[in-house]
């Protein structure tokens, strides 16, 4: 397997499957070319997990972020952090005096 950066220096004119068939011919052929190893499946799993991990905090974060926006058009300002939302949030739910809608129950 070759690293999709070390061929396309070989890709002559616009990309599509032909061109980069051929692109791919002429890199092989070259004495120098770095080729990648295989990744055992174990390696693979753990990269999957890390990837699901990183796609789960940035829809956490962006949850937390549109949490604060909303609350600021309320007047509620909330610090930056997920750990100051966690604090936060469950007082500001509890308190009937401030602006926000009835609770749905």
């Amino acid at each position: 397997m070759m690293a999709p950066q070390f061929v396309k220096p070989y890709v002559k004119s616009n990309k599509n499957d032909a061109v980069d068939a051929e692109a791919i011919c002429e890199a092989v052929q070259r004495p120098n070319m770095r080729f990648v190893p295989e990744k055992s499946i174990s390696q693979q799993d753990i990269q999957c997990i890390h990837r699901i991990r990183s796609q789960l905090i940035a829809r956490r974060t962006a949850q937390a972020n549109q949490i604060r926006g909303l609350l600021m058009e309320y007047g509620i300002i909330i610090p930056k952090g997920i750990s100051s939302i966690r604090k936060v949030i469950p007082p500001i739910l509890e308190d009937a005096d401030n602006k926000l809608i009835a609770k749905i129950t």
